[in-house]
């Protein structure tokens, strides 16, 4: 599903993943990520799929509501367990949106 995002500027943090073979809980954690997500002030939608390459695009309303996301005690307890279980390799990047269109 595409985001529906306000009229920018907003942000955008891409976060980008070669998974490992484990799955180990990792569908419910990512599942449980974005129902929290949701509820943090400033989350304004997100995008993902998931295939030999995992590309996850979360939208923001400002820097401020990135890093408390970043912040959050049951986030960082998945970044973790992303690092130890679930990842080779991860790039995240945070972008600001100057502009937008749809179709």
């Amino acid at each position: 599903m595409i985001a529906n995002t306000p009229k920018p500027p907003y942000y955008a943090v891409i976060f980008t993943t070669l998974r490992n073979d484990i799955d180990d809980g990792y569908g419910e954690m990512a599942k449980q990520m974005l129902e929290l997500a949701k509820k943090q002030p400033g989350f304004l939608g997100e995008e993902s799929v998931r295939e030999e390459l995992g590309i996850t695009v979360s939208y923001w309303e400002s820097l401020e509501a990135i890093k408390n996301w970043k912040q959050n005690a049951e986030h960082l307890q998945a970044q973790q367990l992303g690092k130890a279980r679930w990842y080779k390799k991860y790039k995240l990047r945070v972008a600001r949106v100057e502009r937008d269109a749809e179709f």
